[in-house]
Formats: C-alpha cells, structure tokens, sequence
C-alpha cells in the first residue's frame, strides 16, 4: 500500500485530521452520490442506506454478509405462532446506542426503541411524526402499514408483532435497511428541543460506525464504535466516504491510493482494472434490473397499444452492446433469472419498428407526438449510463414517430418527483433488497406501491390479487405458481420494458481484507480489515 501517499492525499482534501494516523486503521469508500439523509425509513436507495442503515444502524434480524440467509440482529431469537400471524422476539441485552457531541444515552437499547421506531412508521398522528412530517415508502410499498394489525412491549427485552394477514416474508423484511432501529430517548430528547428533524441529519444508532461529521457532495466522516456488541465485526478506526460522481474520477483516485473500495466502474475501465497489479476486482451476477417505466396516468400511457408500441420499438440489443458491453445481460421480466419464481417460459417480443408504428396510428397517437423521458444522474448497479441510455431510446422512438424531451434531475429530487408521477417515462431499475420474489413483483408494480417504488402507477387488480395471494402463504411451490402467473400479466399488459441485468464490479486495492459483495447492492464495510 502506498500508505503515505494516500494519507497525504487525504490531509489535503481535509478528510481527516493528522494526528491519529500514525496507529489508526483508516478505509476511504469513494461513492457515488450524497445520500438525502441519515433516516433510513424515509428513503429507498442505496446511496442512503449505505449512508445509514449499513453504517450506524442495526435491525431486529440481519443478512448474512455477502448472502441472502436471516441471521440474528438486535433480537437474539424470535418464535411464529402457527397460524404465523404472531411473532415474538427476544431482545440482545448489552447494546449500547451511540455517544456523541450531540447525544449521550442514559440507558441500553430495548423495547421502547423498536416501538418508537415502527409506532413513527404506523402511525400518522405519532408525536414525533407530526413534530417532523414524513412518509415511510418502504414500509407502505410492501403494505407493512395495513398488515401489523398490533405492536406489543411485552417485558423490556421482549416484543411482539401480529399481523392481519400472513407475511411469507416478514422476517426478511425486518432485516432490510428501512426497518433500523432508532433511539426512543434521542427522540425524546429532539422532540423536547424542538429539533425533530434532527434524526435525519444527526443519526444516533447501535450500528459498528459511529456518525462524525457531513459536507454534501464532499464526504461523510464515521469513527469505529468501540462500544459494539460484535466487537470483532469493527475493524476500521476511521470510515471516509468521499463522494464523487464520476466514475472515471473514482477509478483513477482508487488507482492512485487515495480510496480503498469504490464501486459502478464504467464497463470500459474494467479490463484495465483487473490488470492492475494494485487491485482486486471480485465480481458476481447482478441481482438487479434496470427498465423503463411508463407512467400509465398520463395519455397516451394509458393506452396498451402505446406501451407495446415503445416497448416493441426499443433496440435492446443495440443498448446491451453500447453500455452494459460484456458486464450485463438482456432482462425480459421484471426481475432477474437468479430471483426463485422467475417464469422462464415468458419471451420478449420482436424488435419491430414497423408494427410499432401500426400500433401508434391504431391508438390515434399523431407522428410527432411529444413525452418526456426522464434519465437518471447518477450511475446505479443496474444502469451505468443513464444518459446514453436514454439518448439511444430518444433516437429509437424518434422513428415511430416520438419525440422524446430528455429530462433529470439531482438524485434524490428525481425520485421525489417521479414518485410524484411527474414523468412520461423514465429510466430506472433494481437491486433486491431481501431475497423474496414480493420484493420484485410486489414492491414494484403492485398497488400499494403506486406512490412509491411503483413508478408507473401501474394498479392491475389480477395482478395484485397474484401478488398478495403469493404473500399469503408459506408453500414455495404454490407461491412460486401464483408468481409465474403474475409475471405473465406484468409482461402483457407493458407497464414497464426491462432492458438489462448487469454483472457488478467491485473494484478495491489489495490491502483491503474480507470485504464481501452484497446481493442487495449495499457496501458494508462492518468486518472488513485494512493494511496499516
């Protein structure tokens, strides 16, 4: 490691001070993007929860690093009633929230933090949440909100949750980023202060990283939490994210020793990459999906033949050779083929201008027709070049005879504002969050999520009625059957063209040890060791 070039590069862009270096074990992250803020319930990318959830946070149950298996978190154990409707769980004693300049708790975690926590996401009227008006997209995407009909405080160290219906997939959704636990007396605290809105930008959490200091679109500083339950997970004094979003500028500060781990290289860099005798560039078949939505409350959406005709007008191949080249593979469903329930007998119809064309006169769509298509700013697992992306659709619908006007935005008001359906059609995508084919087909395109991740606003009722029906039940195989079926109907009635499932890259230096890919693409640097 070229240890002093690195800490010399650090000193000048003021990321960290002198004088614990000579001993400390610092990891600079180059990322991607600033995260909207460090609460993790209220957002749903994974810019935010490798910000948060993934550093400062834990949750009830965890996934394994670099898998998809539940293991113990924040609860050491937990029972399902059989009727599983009824969960209870059984509380780690000894955790200990963080202490910092702004906060230092009296008390251990327990039962009060997980009420305050999910009580904020269930309850509209909650104090707290009428102190800081927000929305929880997650919670109310997956239907959470309506399915835990009940949250109990058994003892200090016991909860309980009941559920309305059965939820195949609870204890798996308790593990995702958006379920972290927060601190009921750092709530109080901010409430008896009159700075609620404090909890998204100065975190307190039980998590290995302790939250030190944020300047947007420059660095986010954390300091290791001494205090950790899982003493052997915390192995980085100090974690730097320097934000940066170019990818070109990424790869050269990784090559030059002034990062350790980045992320999204560029499909063109990454043969040299894995040349450099510096690097390693571990890689695995993506769990992700990057589509275009198609917003059906806006005319001419709203129409089939409108959507087949774009869908069938789109050079798919031509997009898969141009950006993802050798690091992606054509999507036909709304999920990747790794996901279990994938329906493998679903195909993609022709590329067929011609009939596209057809399509749009049958529908009384005039030639020259103008929409929006709107392109992301920013790389994502599933999308390496939102912008050429869209550059190719733009030409690819120009003759059918639509103009597509090429729009973006800063990240987190691109998602804002999409999920306020401001769009025609977008660019977007995927990663999996818990392993779970509801986290696709449900979270996604189903109708709790038209305010949320459901960016076509898309509310099919046989499709839902599939969606939930798959839910509500724990048999694989009759789950697995409902999904097949509900794949069918996703791909007949268009409201979405996925276009491609790209392989991800991690790209690191040598000296970096036992940092695992996520199948959910977030980047967890608890357990992860570096040369000092």
């Amino acid at each position: 490691m070229r240890k002093n070039a690195v800490i010399q590069a650090l000193l000048t862009a003021g990321l960290i001070a002198s004088a614990p270096l000579a001993s400390a074990a610092n990891l600079v992250f180059c990322s991607e993007g600033s995260p909207a803020g460090f609460d993790p319930g209220l957002y749903t990318t994974g810019t935010d929860f490798d910000a948060a959830a993934e550093t400062i946070f834990n949750r009830l149950t965890q996934f394994e690093r670099g898998g998809t298996k539940v293991e113990p978190g924040l609860a050491e154990s937990w029972t399902v009633s059989d009727d599983g409707l009824v969960y209870t769980f059984k509380l780690r004693p000894g955790v200990k929230f963080h202490t910092t300049d702004y906060f230092k708790p009296s008390r251990e975690f327990n039962a009060n933090d997980v009420l305050f926590t999910f009580e904020r996401m269930l309850d509209k009227d909650h104090p707290f949440r009428k102190a800081y008006p927000t929305e929880f997209p997650y919670f109310t995407d997956m239907g959470m909100d309506s399915n835990i009909a009940k949250l109990e405080k058994i003892d200090d160290m016991t909860v309980r949750f009941t559920l309305n219906q059965v939820d195949a997939a609870f204890v798996q959704n308790l593990a995702m980023s958006f379920a972290s636990i927060q601190s009921a007396e750092y709530a109080d605290q901010l409430l008896k202060a009159g700075k609620a809105s404090d909890i998204n930008q100065k975190p307190i959490g039980t998590g290995p990283f302790v939250f030190s200091r944020y300047q947007k679109d420059a660095v986010i500083r954390y300091k290791g939490n001494k205090d950790y339950w899982k003493p052997d997970d915390v192995k980085i004094d100090n974690l730097i994210f320097a934000i940066n979003t170019d990818s070109s500028v990424r790869m050269q500060k990784l090559k030059a020793g002034e990062c350790h781990v980045t992320l999204f290289p560029r499909p063109a860099d990454i043969e040299s990459l894995q040349k450099d005798p510096n690097l390693q560039m571990p890689e695995q078949a993506g769990f992700n999906v990057g589509y275009i939505a198609y917003n059906v409350t806006h005319p001419p959406f709203d129409k089939l033949e409108v959507r087949q005709a774009l869908d069938m007008a789109v050079n798919k191949q031509a997009i898969l050779d141009a950006v993802y080249q050798k690091a992606g593979q054509l999507a036909v469903n709304g999920m990747p083929p790794t996901q279990w329930s994938y329906n493998e007998d679903i195909k993609d119809p022709a590329f067929d201008p011609e009939k596209a064309k057809a399509l749009l006169k049958a529908a009384g769509v005039k030639e020259g027709t103008e929409i929006t298509l709107w392109a992301m700013p920013v790389q994502r697992p599933y999308n390496p070049n939102a912008k050429q992306i869209a550059e190719m659709l733009q030409a690819d619908w120009a003759k059918i005879g639509i103009k597509a006007r090429i729009v973006s935005y800063e990240w987190g008001e691109y998602l804002k504002r999409a999920k306020g359906g401001e769009h025609d059609a977008m660019l977007i995508g995927w990663s999996g969050d818990n392993g779970d084919p509801d986290n696709w087909l449900g979270t996604l395109y189903g109708c709790d999520a038209v305010d949320g991740n459901n960016f076509s606003k898309w509310c099919f009722e046989d499709y839902d009625k599939l969606v939930k029906a798959a839910k509500r039940t724990t048999d694989v195989a009759e789950r697995t059957e409902l999904y097949k079926q509900a794949q069918v109907i996703l791909k007949r009635e268009v409201p979405i063209t996925p276009l491609a499932h790209s392989t991800v890259y991690q790209p690191m230096r040598k000296e970096v040890h036992d940092f695992r890919i996520s199948p959910f693409a977030l980047n967890s640097f608890y357990g992860v060791s570096i040369d000092k």
